[in-house]
C-alpha cells in the first residue's frame, strides 16, 4: 500500500470567515489539524511610521482604523499615553463622556462579533438581529462626531465637543414612507443622552433574544463546547488579555486592574469562563454587553446631573469659533494648531486600556518635537493570533472557523 502523508491546504488569505486577509496554512491529517501557520502582513499599511511622520493631532484617525470595530477605544490608548506625557488631566466631564463611548464601542464591537461568529457558524439570523441594534449606536457616535465608523472623537486634553441636545431625524422619501419616518423617530425627540438612555432600556431584552436563540442551541453547543481550549496557565503564558483571558477563568480586566477614565466610579463586574474553550468566551462576550449596558447607564445619570468644560483649557486645544472671529491670536493659535500641532516634553509613556479585543496599548518616545519619535502600538489580536497553532491542533477543519471567530481578530491591527 502506498505511504499515506499528510497534505497542506491554504486557509484564504481570501476566505469569507477568516475576518481580514489572513493566509492560515495548515498541516492536515485527514480531516484532522496536524498544524497551522497564520501567514499575515497582506494588510500591511504603516500605521506605526506614518505617525512618525505627523504631529501627534494628525494621528488620532489613524488610531480609528486600527480596529475599525472598536474606534474610539483605539483612539482612548493613543490620548492617554499623550496626556501622560503632558502631564495632563482632562475634566470629569469629559472623562465620564470617554467612559460611555468606550462602552458603546465595547457593545458596537460584541455585535458585530457574534453577528459574524454566528454567520461563520452557520446561525443566520443572529447576523440581521446584532446589526438592527448596532444602527441606534452607530447613530450615537454619528452625533458627537459628524461620522458614523471613523470618529476622531477624543482629544489630548478631553473631547472633541460636548454631547448634542438634538438628534439626526429620519424623513419621508420614497424609500421610507411618512409613517414609517414617524415610528422610527419616536426616540429621537429630545437629546443623545435621552436616546442612549432609550436604548439602555431595550437592549437587555434584545440580549434575552440572543441567547435564547443560541446558548442553549444544541448544534451551536456542538460546534463551540471544548473547542479551542486554553488553560489558565497557558493562557497567561501565551498573553491572551480581554475575553481571550477571562474565558479561560482569570479575572484581568485593566478597567478594574489598573482604572483609567472613571473605571473606579462606575460599578460593574467582570464575567469569567470556567472550561477556557470557545463557548466560554462567548458567554464572557455575552454578559460583557449586560454590564456595558449598566455603566452606560451610571455615565448617562452623571452626565444628565454635571454639566461643565470637556477639554482641558490649554495650549493643546483649539479655541472656540467664536473667540476666532473677534481675535487675531486666537486665530493665529488655531492655524498653528492644525498645521504644526505641539510639542511634547522628552520621555516615555505607555498608556492601555481595556479595549472590546482585549488590551490595547500606545508606547509614544518623545523627542521633544511636535510628532513622536517613536510610536509602538500593542495591539490584542496580534497575539491571539500567535496562538491559532496551538489552539487548533487535534480540531477538524471546520473548527479553525469557531477558532478565528472566538479569537475576534481584525486585520487592521494586527497587519498595523
Amino acid at each position: 500500500m502506498p505511504e499515506i502523508r499528510n497534505f497542506t491546504l491554504n486557509f484564504g488569505p481570501a476566505h469569507p470567515a477568516a475576518h481580514g486577509v489572513l493566509r492560515l496554512v495548515l498541516e492536515m491529517d485527514g480531516e484532522v489539524i496536524v498544524r497551522a501557520d497564520p501567514h499575515i502582513g497582506l494588510l500591511h499599511r504603516g500605521t506605526e511610521k506614518l505617525a512618525e511622520t505627523k504631529p501627534y493631532n494628525q494621528s488620532i484617525g489613524y488610531m480609528d482604523r486600527l480596529d475599525y470595530v472598536s474606534m474610539m477605544c483605539n483612539e482612548h490608548g493613543y490620548v492617554l499615553a499623550i496626556e501622560k506625557l503632558l502631564g495632563i488631566t482632562p475634566p470629569e466631564r469629559a472623562l465620564y463622556i470617554r467612559t460611555l463611548f468606550d462602552e458603546i464601542t465595547r457593545i458596537l464591537n460584541h455585535l458585530l462579533w457574534i453577528g459574524m461568529h454566528a454567520l461563520d457558524i452557520g446561525a443566520m439570523s443572529m447576523f440581521i438581529y446584532a446589526f438592527r441594534e448596532r444602527e441606534d449606536l452607530m447613530d450615537a457616535y454619528e452625533a458627537v462626531s459628524g461620522t458614523r465608523m471613523h470618529a476622531s472623537y477624543y482629544r489630548p486634553g478631553g473631547v472633541y465637543r460636548d454631547l448634542p441636545d438634538a438628534m439626526p431625524q429620519y424623513e419621508a422619501s420614497r424609500f421610507c414612507s411618512e409613517s414609517e419616518a414617524k415610528r422610527l423617530n419616536e426616540n429621537r425627540q429630545g437629546s443623545l443622552l435621552d436616546f442612549l438612555e432609550d436604548f439602555t432600556q431595550r437592549f437587555p431584552s434584545y440580549l434575552a433574544e440572543y441567547e435564547n436563540l443560541l446558548t442553549d442551541n444544541r448544534i451551536w453547543k456542538q460546534r463551540l463546547v471544548n473547542i479551542g481550549i486554553v488553560s489558565p496557565e497557558r493562557a497567561l503564558q501565551l498573553g491572551l488579555t480581554g475575553p481571550m483571558l477571562r474565558g479561560s477563568g482569570i479575572a484581568w480586566d485593566i478597567r478594574k486592574k489598573q482604572a483609567y477614565a472613571v473605571y473606579d466610579q462606575v460599578e460593574f463586574d467582570i464575567p469569567i469562563g470556567t472550561n477556557g474553550d470557545s463557548y466560554d468566551r462567548y458567554l464572557v462576550r455575552m454578559e460583557e454587553m449586560f454590564q456595558s449596558n449598566r455603566i452606560i447607564k451610571q455615565c448617562i445619570a452623571w452626565l444628565r446631573k454635571n454639566p461643565g468644560p470637556v477639554i482641558a483649557d490649554d495650549k493643546i486645544a483649539p479655541p472656540k469659533r467664536v473667540a476666532m472671529k473677534q481675535d487675531m491670536e486666537a486665530l493665529i493659535h488655531h492655524f498653528k494648531l492644525m498645521t504644526e500641532g505641539y510639542c511634547l516634553p522628552v520621555g516615555e509613556a505607555y498608556a492601555a486600556v481595556e479595549h472590546p479585543k482585549g488590551e490595547f496599548g500606545c508606547y509614544i518616545l518623545s523627542d521633544g518635537a511636535n510628532k513622536p519619535y517613536r510610536l509602538k502600538i500593542r495591539a490584542p489580536g496580534f497575539t491571539h493570533l500567535a496562538a491559532m497553532d496551538e489552539m487548533a491542533r487535534g480540531h477538524m477543519l471546520a473548527d479553525v472557523v469557531t477558532i478565528i471567530g472566538t479569537q475576534d481578530i481584525v486585520f487592521g491591527e494586527i497587519d498595523r
